[in-house]
């Protein structure tokens, strides 16, 4: 007779807490449910946080909303720029520049990208391939900025202007590397060279010269691998390459470029040193802008190692490999 009475009192706790529980608008404790999610007000929109994408511009116009203006408005520019990529040293000169020449009623959006192109004007930014011999371009960086990629894209860029084009899948450190390259020589019509997984790199390098050769190709486009760049194989496996071409062609390669990704940050500048020290980089690829406004990092590359960029990659396509232009890349950082 006591049992059944306890059974019945349990019962009877349980509904009530239930009930409790119900109308006081909660959840039992560990139930993985989310809350019914509305809609955000168009005041929480308006507040809502600018995200790099969007660019600089709409931020550095805020710190000047009419008058002259101040110490801390210069300062939070220099912030504004750092926050962007571009570097300590390259900001301030960049605010320095502009402290010097603002005039109230002036855009400073405008002004900035004025100082972008100004700091990445003048440099050299073709690639120099001989058309009367075999052209040699290396291609260095590290693993994931997009080396495969691009090399893909400028095969089937040059393959467009009429140049018969090779591929050397010297990476043979990662596993698919020369599998990805034989997805983009198809893609570009290109030929490619290549020996299995674990192959010594310098004779990939040696046999791609030799064959492109004898097949009179125009350009011969070299991968390598891309490990840390703080492993100092890696350095040593590249200069060997390069002592390979150069033995092989008699001469160093017409281009050496360094793939960079645009979202790198800092990091970006000791790759560039590391790689430009081991290689003697003539040139930057940067890759996945996409249509953002990143890719500050380049100006400091520009200004501290003294490397060009000469392509950018803004998307994933075979056709999304442009020559690179000052104005239009200070315009896109600025953007927004």
């Amino acid at each position: 007779m006591l049992i059944p009475i306890v059974i019945v009192a349990v019962l009877a706790i349980l509904v009530l807490v239930v009930l409790v529980v119900r109308f006081a608008g909660g959840r039992a404790p560990g139930v993985g449910i989310a809350p019914a999610r509305t809609e955000a007000t168009p005041a929480e929109l308006e507040a809502a946080p600018a995200t790099r994408e969007d660019g600089i511009g709409a931020r550095v116009r805020a710190l000047f909303p009419g008058g002259p203006p101040g110490e801390e408005a210069w300062g939070d520019l220099e912030d504004v720029l750092v926050k962007a990529d571009v570097g300590p040293a390259t900001a301030a000169r960049i605010v320095g520049d502009l402290k010097a020449r603002y005039q109230v009623g002036e855009d400073p959006a405008d002004l900035v990208a004025a100082e972008v192109e100004e700091v990445l004007s003048g440099d050299d930014t073709a690639l120099h391939l001989p058309e009367e011999r075999l052209s040699v371009v290396m291609v260095v960086g590290v693993n994931g900025s997009g080396k495969t990629t691009t090399i893909g894209k400028l095969a089937a860029h040059l393959g467009g202007d009429g140049k018969k084009v090779s591929l050397a899948a010297s990476d043979t450190f990662r596993a698919a590397a020369s599998e990805q390259l034989d997805v983009w020589a198809k893609r570009s019509g290109a030929q490619i060279v290549s020996q299995e997984r674990g192959a010594d790199p310098g004779a990939v390098a040696f046999d791609a010269v030799k064959a492109a050769e004898a097949r009179a190709m125009d350009v011969l486009i070299v991968d390598t691998a891309g490990r840390l760049h703080t492993k100092t194989p890696l350095m040593e496996e590249l200069r060997k390459v390069r002592r390979v071409i150069e033995k092989a062609t008699g001469r160093p390669p017409d281009e050496t470029l360094l793939v960079l990704d645009a979202t790198t940050g800092q990091n970006g500048i000791a790759q560039a040193r590391a790689f430009t020290e081991a290689v003697e980089v003539t040139g930057v690829a940067l890759t996945k802008l996409d249509g953002t406004a990143k890719g500050g990092v380049v100006l400091a590359v520009r200004e501290q190692l003294g490397v060009p960029v000469k392509l950018i990659g803004v998307g994933e396509g075979v056709d999304d490999l442009e020559p690179f232009d000052a104005r239009a890349f200070a315009e896109r950082l600025v953007a927004g």
